[in-house]
């Protein structure tokens, strides 16, 4: 009797400890747009160990997009999401596991860029600090880097025009506008 006691009481003990695991944060430059803080909280605590994987080298994108897809569906149909749905929290999954293999395998290149982007829009990274609208800011951010890669890029011609029909847009890797979201979202911590 008293073993069994015992047992239950190290057993409760045990369950009632806080332990702190170490997960992955999902970069939040690869968040959607439309996703909030608390999305991405809820996408993190879901897939944290999945990016912990990803980012140490032992998971492609392709198995931890499919065990995040996996894991969120399940716990939004058990309505473990805080209210919010697959349609918001897989897409915040696809873009963390796709920018945090990236990152892996081409660490070197987004030190690189990001150094760049800083030049490229530093200008601009002082005027958010100092309250400048986020979205203002990283249209403005966008146009710079473009701008960088072909001085003659102009979009106000094109007011009221999808992006996707803009004449002559010029070929940039989307590490750059990766780069600028996360140096841009930085200064508005600041």
């Amino acid at each position: 009797m008293k073993k069994t006691i015992k047992i239950i009481s190290i057993t409760a003990l045990i369950a009632s400890m806080n332990v702190t695991a170490f997960a992955a944060v999902i970069p939040r430059e690869s968040a959607p747009e439309n996703a909030d803080e608390g999305a991405i909280i809820i996408t993190e605590n879901l897939i944290g160990d999945i990016l912990d994987e990803v980012e140490s080298g032992n998971l492609a994108y392709t198995l931890a997009a499919g065990y995040a897809n996996a894991r969120i569906r399940k716990a939004a149909v058990a309505g473990e999401t805080d209210g919010y749905g697959y349609g918001i929290l897989s897409p915040i999954a696809q873009n963390a596991a796709r920018t945090t293999r990236d990152m892996y395998l081409r660490s070197d290149y987004y030190n690189a860029v990001e150094e760049e982007v800083k030049v490229i829009i530093a200008d601009i990274i002082t005027e958010v600090k100092n309250g400048k609208p986020y979205d203002e800011a990283l249209n403005e951010a966008y146009t710079a880097i473009y701008q960088s890669k072909d001085a003659s890029y102009d979009t106000a011609n094109y007011e009221g025009i999808d992006f996707c029909y803009y004449p002559d847009t010029p070929a940039i890797d989307s590490v750059y506008f990766n780069r600028a979201r996360k140096l841009l979202l930085a200064a508005v911590k600041n």
